[in-house]
């Protein structure tokens, strides 16, 4: 069997449509990322001594309604000291807890989960609080 010269087989990869793709999905990737990060919905006060918010912490969150999240997960008030010793177990030592409260919700009642916290073996707590803009 002859082959012509033109059938000859070509041996390099077109990589052009690849880099476009992947650029592409990494741009979108990008735009996206922001939006994904979970969050309650919490009126915070402002302040200008804002402890800064680092997001490998966990965030308990409480909204007006005195309604308590870890991360996004509802959790009733009875459960949260046994739920944040669970959490604890699986994380290493030093791992921080950001508390946002709404600006609603009583001091009594944000003490009073600040306790439970400190119970359940938190050593450190991040209060989060809106800065304001100017």
């Amino acid at each position: 069997m002859r082959r012509n010269r033109q059938e000859a087989l070509i041996g390099d990869i077109n990589v052009t449509n690849l880099v476009d793709v992947a650029l592409t999905i990494l741009t979108i990737f990008i735009i996206t990322a922001p939006m994904m990060t979970p969050g309650i919905d919490v009126n915070l006060p402002r302040t200008d001594a804002s402890l800064p918010h680092d997001e490998e912490g966990i965030t308990i969150s409480i909204k007006a309604t005195k309604e308590i999240f870890i991360d996004s997960d509802k959790i009733a008030l009875e459960k949260l000291q046994e739920k944040i010793e669970q959490i604890l177990k699986g994380k290493p030592p030093g791992v921080i807890i950001y508390l946002r409260a709404d600006k609603e919700v009583d001091y009594g009642f944000v003490v009073e989960i600040v306790g439970r916290i400190r119970k359940a073996g938190v050593k450190e707590l991040g209060l989060v609080a809106e800065i304001p803009q100017e």
